[in-house]
């Protein structure tokens, strides 16, 4: 739905309103380069979320392959009672990231060396499936910082995209069309005003006497 505009036929009016239709061309043609810089980080994290969640998917894979290989060797008991002895195997932090305006959250993590848990029965491939699962863990933690960000810059191009679309099709098309009402009704009173001039000069020169 278009906006109206309700304004006064004047002068002052009419070089406003064009003043103000070039601040929102600007504002139009920055909005649009808005759109395209987010439209292309949308395409680059696609792609980074494609390539992490293939990494994550193979690496989720092997810890499981790891952990059913230590269930054979040790039985569900004894890895229960290792575990809860095991330190954490992965370092992390969540730091902010702002590009274009857009803030999400950035993923520094990585993989601790595993300390022994210090208790008989354990088997190597329980420290296998320990690595294995803090890999996983850290590019779990990664594919979520980008699946976050893919999410808030696709939300913030599509804003972007709404008020290009808005400035384009409505707000700038109702200034013009009111521009050119103003500017048609000036130049109609102009030639009512240039015409009632010439009647009085025309009416005041048949009044004076012939030479």
């Amino acid at each position: 739905m278009a906006t109206r505009l309700r304004t006064a036929p004047t002068k002052s009016a009419l070089l406003n309103l064009r003043k103000q239709v070039r601040f929102l061309e600007d504002g139009h043609s920055l909005l649009e380069r808005k759109r395209e810089l987010l439209t292309r980080l949308v395409y680059q994290h696609i792609k980074q979320y494609q390539d992490k969640k293939k990494t994550a998917h193979n690496a989720l894979r092997l810890a499981y392959r790891w952990l059913a290989i230590a269930q054979l060797r040790m039985g569900d008991r004894s890895i229960a009672r290792a575990t809860l002895g095991a330190a954490p195997s992965v370092s992390m932090k969540v730091l902010p990231r702002r590009s274009l305006g857009v803030q999400y959250p950035s993923i520094e993590a990585s993989v601790v060396a595993p300390k022994p848990v210090g208790l008989l029965g354990t088997d190597p491939s329980f420290d296998e499936a320990r690595r294995a699962f803090a890999t996983a863990s850290v590019h779990l933690a990664e594919l979520a910082a980008v699946e976050m960000a893919l999410y808030r810059l696709i939300s913030e191009q599509r804003k972007a995209q709404k008020r290009v679309n808005a400035l384009k099709y409505n707000i700038i098309p109702s200034y013009r069309k009111v521009i050119k009402q103003i500017a048609e009704a000036l130049e109609e009173e102009e030639r009512g005003t240039l015409f009632q001039i010439k009647r009085l000069r025309d009416k005041a020169q048949r009044k004076q006497p012939a030479a």
